[in-house]
């Protein structure tokens, strides 16, 4: 029988891995990507009886895939909180999904373990910036309000590694960050006890969000902001963290990061208004490549020639 972890790229789906992890470790095969790289399951090989664990991916971007494995024999245990589309009735698929706008699945999986591992929750609710939610899952841990902004900058950090075109634009691979992180039990004690792997990321971050806050917005009124980034690594790491730092900054404000992609168009990220966090998913579900969540989802290719009618789409979806 093979374990097999099948997961995001980003803070959410990594740290979810690690407190499952933590909770019932086990050997297992790495299923990971960028944070976009989200249609994970077709890469995924199984023999009957594997175990198969999805963690922070769309079912409804992975049904065909996910059938194909319960089919082939393997047992799927799923958590996620993007739309699942129709969540199928199988005996070997277990199931956690919620999209409440408020949770994530790191949120999901610490629901699951009872508050096991709950500051690996908080970084991951951090990361995926649910401050609020973070915040209240802190309040049973008795940290200091210092030790809160540590957990908040890391899963900030973690998060931001998740973002680029490719695993080279990233500072570390998926997997190989969630290796460095699985070993420690509190994020605490990885943020003492490997400085360096934390400086490159914290060091990495702040450099790239001083280059992004240089950047004039090409479209903002008081509904909404558009941002083109230009055609460097460091715009596709930060697209996703800035809109996030935007959106905390703007909460009225719905905002739109682009950065070109290797394709010749695009990448686009969408953070709706933190006061009214609906329509992201709808809005870039609308062009082909496109996915996410109600307060936070993106495109993964946009073809230049189509730049304006999203302007359009996103304008008229977040005018006041």
């Amino acid at each position: 029988m093979t374990t097999i972890d099948v997961f995001n790229g980003d803070a959410d789906g990594i740290c979810a891995l690690v407190q499952l992890r933590l909770n019932e470790p086990k050997e297992a095969q790495l299923v990971t990507g960028i944070k976009r790289d989200i249609k994970l399951l077709e890469r995924v090989d199984v023999a009957p009886e594997d175990e198969v664990t999805v963690l922070d991916i769309s079912m409804a971007k992975n049904s065909d895939e996910m059938n194909r494995v319960l089919e082939q024999g393997a047992s799927v245990f799923y958590v996620d909180h993007h739309m699942p589309g129709e969540i199928p009735r199988h005996p070997r698929l277990t199931a956690i999904i919620d999209t409440d706008p408020n949770t994530c699945t790191s949120l999901l999986v610490d629901n699951h373990l009872q508050g096991r591992y709950r500051a690996w929750a908080v970084t991951a609710a951090f990361g995926d910036n649910m401050t609020a939610s973070a915040e209240e899952g802190a309040k049973v841990l008795n940290i200091t309000a210092d030790e809160l902004e540590q957990l908040k900058l890391l899963g900030i950090c973690i998060n931001y590694n998740g973002y680029g075109s490719c695993i080279e634009d990233l500072h570390f691979a998926p997997d190989e960050l969630y290796r460095e992180l699985v070993r420690y039990t509190s994020p605490f004690d990885f943020i003492g006890d490997s400085q360096s792997v934390f400086e490159k990321l914290r060091d990495g971050y702040l450099g790239d969000m001083a280059s992004a806050q240089e950047i004039e917005a090409e479209h903002i009124n008081d509904s909404i902001a558009v941002v083109i980034l230009p055609d460097e690594a460091w715009s596709r790491r930060i697209s996703g963290v800035y809109g996030n730092q935007l959106a905390n900054e703007h909460p009225d404000r719905a905002h739109a990061i682009l950065s070109y992609n290797r394709h010749g168009g695009y990448l686009v990220s969408v953070r709706a208004p933190l006061n009214n966090k609906t329509g992201a998913d709808e809005l870039c579900s609308s062009f082909a490549s496109g996915g996410g969540r109600k307060g936070a989802a993106g495109i993964n290719h946009l073809p230049m020639e189509e730049l304006h009618t999203f302007i359009e789409r996103f304008s008229t979806r977040y005018s006041n």
